[in-house]
């Protein structure tokens, strides 16, 4: 079973891009974010035509996340809870094929420090506390998707760059590190335990053509579905196209 996640930069956008990859990769499951649309302007026609079921939890002109599946997608779940409050389309989760999936986009949390920076560290304080209900229940469980967060300084080109940024703050790497502690498994980090695994590319000043980016795109499995897992790696194929996302796919397979 393979499963991808995949910060779009708009669907409609990037709808070639995704269509071409779909067609090519055949992931069975597909994580989106990023949309930049609400439910209904979701290009679901075209996606479903690839043979995949779709669950999205849209929002105009910004945030949205979507779960694709050639599976049937049961027990949908919208929003992080935590906060009843909180209307930003960021969090979507449900099962397929006896796999429990969310597809995550946290917040960026940029300007630091402010406002939408302590937005992002209690965002991620729901975060650890969903995953912590959901380990108990000992089942399959991907959490993947745009955390937007450096784990490492080793997952940045240049950390002075990025100092000063809200990926590389300690409070958010320690957020980080605590889903770790959890039970949770990086799964990137299975197969590549250093490195440059980069999944984001600023648009500016030539970063694609450097290799300076960021690895922010994470795949996080429970224990149960580290013990299947056969392979993840990133896909650095669509960044190379023309008029790509400025993040690129990662994917796992487990042997479900």
């Amino acid at each position: 079973m393979k499963i991808a996640s995949w910060n779009v930069n708009s669907i409609k956008a990037r709808l070639p891009r995704v269509t071409e990859w779909l067609s090519e990769f055949q992931p069975d499951v597909v994580l989106f974010q990023e949309l930049k649309c609400i439910d209904d302007n979701f290009p679901r026609m075209e996606i479903e035509d690839l043979g995949y079921n779709v669950a999205t939890h849209g929002q105009k002109t910004y945030n949205g996340v979507a779960i694709l599946s050639k599976y049937p997608i049961e027990d949908v779940m919208e929003g992080l809870p935590g906060d009843d409050d909180d209307e930003q389309a960021r969090y979507l989760e449900a099962t397929v094929n006896n796999v429990r999936v969310a597809s995550i986009y946290l917040p960026n949390g940029n300007p630091f420090p402010g406002p939408k920076f302590n937005y992002k560290i209690a965002w991620m304080d729901r975060l650890v506390a969903r995953a912590k209900e959901l380990i108990t229940h000992e089942e399959y469980l991907v959490l993947g998707g745009d955390y937007n967060v450096c784990p490492k300084d080793e997952d940045c080109y240049d950390t002075n760059r990025f100092a000063n940024d809200a990926l590389l703050q300690p409070e958010s790497r320690d957020r980080y590190f605590t889903l770790l502690n959890l039970g949770l498994t990086d799964a990137l980090r299975v197969f590549y335990t250093s490195g440059n695994n980069y999944s984001y590319w600023d648009y500016q000043a030539g970063a694609w053509q450097k290799d300076n980016g960021v690895r922010i795109d994470h795949l996080l499995l429970s224990p149960t579905a580290a013990d299947k897992l056969i392979k993840c790696d990133i896909d650095r194929t669509p960044r190379s196209k023309e008029r790509p996302s400025d993040h690129t796919p990662i994917w796992c397979e487990l042997d479900v």
